[in-house]
């Protein structure tokens, strides 16, 4: 397929806002964040919650967020999508507000939990599925496990790609220390910066990390699942210093490679979680991609560049449902 790249030197994000961020967190803590319009069904026993929409007989669609995320991180991408196809967002087991599976977590138990979603709402066709970041290796893990099940693959930012990955440890830390009894209220201080720079982080403009995403972000870290999930996933796929480990990511990019499925690559080109250089990686790796590179973007292009993410995922899903 014909490569889309639109290179642009890497940028340093804007001066961040991490002040009045917490000073708007700490005002809307104690408030619960409106809910959006999510159902659960049941995989392996234990439910997962998803949010589903757009018409049934439209290609079907599919969204995957990272680590430690929620399906909220593709709402603004779900309600576009879902005007002509029918799209499909889902927590995965143990992140967002889902219990943990009964699997240990990892990219084999989530590309199950993916499936067992599917199986549960009866949807047979082959899927677009769309991940960012963690969720990009899922989709990938999902094609490469269940091949027949998959129609094309778009990869935002994906893991799997290199070995750096910038995701810290400390809002958990920090979090965890906040909350023991009698010296607990010294680090909550700490723990609010800690989460409020880990979001800003994602974005080349920290000032997506708007209240709501950072009050969202506080209820998802809350959840009795989050930290064993959090952790066992990152001990899954790498280690620290180390980095994201090379064996899984070789033999996953073997297996997709031959799968033969269409992929899209995208990146933003001021990706401080996973570097933009991952992304010439990708087209290294799965050379039948396509590439495309958005400028002064961070590591999640779903929520800063909503509209032009959409309209490449829509030219993608139609030159693959036309094949």
């Amino acid at each position: 397929m014909t490569d889309q790249h639109v290179p642009h030197p890497a940028a340093d994000a804007p001066a961040g806002t991490t002040t009045d961020a917490l000073e708007a967190l700490e005002a809307l803590e104690a408030s619960e964040a409106p809910e959006a319009p999510t159902t659960t069904v049941e995989v392996a026993g234990r439910p997962v919650r998803i949010r589903r929409s757009g018409p049934a007989e439209a290609p079907p669609v599919v969204l995957l967020h990272g680590i430690g995320r929620s399906l909220e991180d593709w709402s603004a991408a779900h309600d576009l999508l879902a005007r002509d196809h029918r799209v499909l967002s889902m927590d995965l087991p143990g992140f967002g507000l889902t219990p943990a599976g009964p699997d240990r977590p990892g990219l084999g138990a989530f590309a199950r939990a993916v499936v067992g979603v599917l199986d549960a709402l009866g949807e047979d066709r082959p899927v677009h599925l769309m991940g960012n970041s963690l969720g990009g290796a899922v989709a990938m893990t999902v094609a490469a496990e269940h091949p027949g099940r998959v129609a094309g693959l778009l990869l935002a930012n994906s893991a799997g790609f290199g070995r750096e990955a910038n995701v810290s440890p400390l809002p958990m830390v920090w979090a965890g220390l906040s909350r023991l009894p009698v010296v607990g209220h010294r680090f909550r201080p700490l723990a609010r910066a800690a989460a409020v720079r880990s979001n800003q982080n994602c974005f080349f403009d920290p000032s997506l990390a708007t209240p709501e995403l950072l009050r969202h972000a506080a209820r998802v870290g809350s959840q009795p699942d989050f930290r064993a999930t959090f952790l066992g996933t990152y001990r899954s796929i790498g280690l620290p210093v180390i980095g994201v480990l090379p064996g899984w990511r070789r033999a996953l990019l073997e297996k997709v490679r031959a799968s033969g499925l269409p992929v899209l690559v995208v990146w933003g080109d001021a990706d401080a979680v996973l570097p933009a250089h991952h992304a010439e990686a990708a087209a290294a790796a799965l050379p039948g991609a396509r590439l495309h590179v958005f400028p002064d973007t961070g590591h999640m292009p779903q929520i800063e560049r909503t509209q032009e993410l959409v309209e490449l995922a829509r030219e993608f899903v139609a030159s693959v449902e036309g094949r």
